[in-house]
């Protein structure tokens, strides 16, 4: 996918017209590099204006497109950096109450989605309390056998179903809708009254250019600069799996989230499908949450006193994800030896003995050797 978007931007497949009418892809002319460039801002659709509807005459919510700057100077903090500016350019534009987190490659697969997200937010008992609705990662280019368990079935249908009632899931980085108090810091309160602002859209009184301009300022590379972006506020910096740790440090405040999974996916994405591809992503998700584990956000240590037993138990099954592969290692390759035919297992009372045999065994090798 990544090639398929580098492609495309060098080789300028964007339709003329439709370039020649929306400044911001024509900005896209005068930069050398991707990873060199200033913000790139444009309100495509302005919802204020009676003249934004659909063919059938409906009104259209704003639209608008951003590429935040920059800078070889500046490290862009991936995924988290992205999702901050969009947090902040979004605060001033639209400062809608429920966000939604997808990844680029996910399209939704169900109309109602965001009808079911809102009902656990507005629920009169219990929706102050939740600061995200998770769905789960569902794909629609999974092979016949799947035998890279791409599906990760047993997560979605059995386990994140599990940490529900234990005031979980885990934040997973796509799939999400969340309240925008919690990713800018917020702490839970009981007197927290969830209230929708139909018109904040309306009240803006600047026009969409100056919009444009004022916004630009929030995508900046040094905005951040001696903030409390990527700390305190929106998703967590340091980490390779930042919807984790910033799902934690939510909980940890005193928020809950619910799991939904409908019968109709909410949303579709492509899996990995070569052996090459699973690795580089397995990499990434047991390193990152092995990170947790030996960070000051540790389930075990941070969340002590802030979230359940459950819930930091559920936490530690994946971010000792990569420790646990030696005993699994063990467990696979030892029982195997059963299997052969000169194979056999010597099952010690004592570790004394184990040890014991194990030198003799080395000693026996070695003289087979020297002979």
């Amino acid at each position: 996918m990544e090639h398929r978007i580098e492609t495309a931007a060098k080789l300028g497949r964007i339709p003329e017209e439709i370039r020649t009418k929306h400044k911001g892809f024509s900005e896209w002319n005068s930069v050398s590099s991707q990873r060199d460039h200033q913000t790139i801002l444009q309100v495509l659709i302005d919802g204020r204006n009676p003249n934004a509807v659909d063919i059938d005459g409906g009104a259209l919510p704003t639209l608008v497109y951003l590429s935040r700057e920059k800078r070889p100077s500046h490290h862009h903090k991936f995924k988290a950096g992205a999702m901050n500016a969009l947090i902040r350019v979004s605060s001033k534009i639209s400062n809608g109450k429920i966000i939604l987190n997808v990844d680029c490659d996910m399209y939704s697969n169900n109309s109602e989605s965001v009808r079911d997200a809102c009902c656990f937010f507005m629920d009169e008992q219990k929706g102050h309390e939740i600061a995200f609705v998770q769905f789960p990662q569902s794909f629609d280019n999974l092979t016949k056998n799947d035998i890279y368990a791409s599906s990760m079935s047993i997560i979605g249908e059995v386990e994140f179903s599990g940490i529900d009632g234990y005031g979980g899931p885990l934040y997973i980085g796509t799939g999400c809708f969340h309240r925008r108090e919690t990713l800018s810091g917020g702490k839970y309160s009981e007197n927290y009254k969830f209230e929708y602002k139909e018109n904040f859209v309306n009240q803006v009184q600047e026009s969409a250019s100056e919009l444009e301009k004022t916004a630009k300022i929030l995508a900046d590379c040094a905005f951040e600069e001696g903030t409390q972006w990527g700390k305190e506020m929106g998703l967590k910096y340091g980490c390779p799996v930042e919807d984790v740790i910033t799902g934690l440090s939510i909980h940890c405040r005193g928020w809950k989230s619910v799991y939904f999974n409908p019968t109709r996916k909410g949303f579709l994405g492509i899996a990995p499908t070569t052996l090459g591809q699973t690795l580089v992503q397995h990499k990434r998700w047991s390193e990152g949450d092995f990170q947790i584990i030996l960070s000051k956000y540790g389930p075990l240590s941070y969340g002590v006193g802030r979230i359940k037993l459950g819930l930091q138990m559920a936490y530690c099954i994946y971010c000792f994800w990569a420790p646990n592969c030696l005993p699994t290692l063990y467990y696979s390759v030892i029982n195997s030896i059963t299997l052969s035919p000169q194979g056999y297992l010597v099952i010690s009372k004592d570790y004394k003995s184990m040890v014991f045999t194990i030198c003799i065994r080395d000693h026996n090798r070695d003289l087979i050797q020297l002979r």
